[in-house]
């Protein structure tokens, strides 16, 4: 199993992050780039901007809770040293999304109050339901929520963000890179860890597949709350943009074209499907959310 896990070694995680990808980086993103001032100029764009960037820092710091927490709930060495690597990984990721609400002009002693007033409730609730397992030191069911459902989530939900910011803010794309890199890594170590433990526990099927269905619930609700709330953001945007800006294009939709309706459902079907195939390598079946 060590063998197994070799990709997922403390060397192999320094010669890939801070050697390789992130390596110049300042805060995610090359020294010197900016928030576009076209943004920061207008306070509908700005605000849509600081609203979204919440969430990212709610979903972090939750990331950051549940890795660190399972550290010790580890059965193995090789998956607690993996673990330690990825508790540093989304504690960066709390650090340039919150480093970004202050490039974004939210003040430092503003910051707590900002997050509170703009944190999505499903968004929270999402998070307590893994963060419930992990208190229990439950390995399997925190794995699954945490590198499979969260980090899953995540990673559909940056690159439809890289799409869409990678033509008019270089800062912001280049950040989500690195992040997007970080989840692709989280989420396989969820593939390639769980799935043996399961077939060793298949009691376990079952209260998983529960709290699948309650995060994928409260995940589609932060969707939806989301994109109702910047549907007004989205067709000021469009209105805006040149007839010769270039595509955004996620999964044959183009972003720069799409309203807000045609984004959460592309966004939605995405990571559902996602989902599925993922738990089916793991021997989970997916479970749609009660209506």
């Amino acid at each position: 199993m060590a063998d197994f896990l070799s990709g997922y070694s403390i060397q192999s995680w320094l010669e890939s992050c801070p050697q390789g990808y992130l390596e110049d980086t300042d805060y995610g993103h090359g020294a010197g780039e900016k928030e576009p001032e076209e943004m920061l100029g207008n306070d509908t764009f700005r605000e849509d901007a600081i609203r979204t960037t919440v969430q990212l820092v709610v979903g972090e710091r939750a990331a950051l809770a549940a890795s660190s927490g399972l550290v010790n709930a580890a059965p193995d060495d090789s998956s607690k040293m993996f673990l330690a690597t990825q508790t540093l990984d989304e504690a960066r990721h709390v650090e340039i999304f919150t480093q970004r609400l202050l490039d974004l002009g939210v003040r430092k002693d503003d910051l707590d109050s900002t997050i509170s007033r703009y944190a999505n409730p499903n968004l929270v609730k999402f998070a307590e339901v893994l963060l419930e397992k992990v208190d229990k030191k439950d390995f399997i069911a925190g794995v699954v929520g945490q590198n499979i459902v969260l980090e899953g989530m995540a990673f559909s939900v940056f690159e439809m963000m890289h799409a869409t910011n990678d033509g008019t803010n270089p800062k912001f794309a280049h950040t989500l890179s690195g992040t997007i890199a970080d989840e692709r890594r989280h989420v396989g170590f969820g593939e390639n860890r769980i799935g043996s433990l399961i077939k060793e526990h298949p009691e376990k099927k079952a209260e998983i597949q529960k709290m699948q269905q309650d995060m994928t619930y409260h995940m589609l609700a932060t969707f939806a709350d989301s994109f109702k709330a910047n549907s007004d953001v989205v067709e000021e945007a469009h209105s805006q943009s040149s007839p010769d800006a270039k595509a955004a294009v996620y999964h044959g939709v183009d972003l720069n074209k799409a309203d807000a309706s045609e984004m959460e459902a592309v966004l939605s079907d995405t990571v559902l499907g996602e989902f599925k195939t993922r738990l089916g390598r793991i021997g989970l079946e997916y479970l749609s959310p009660a209506a």
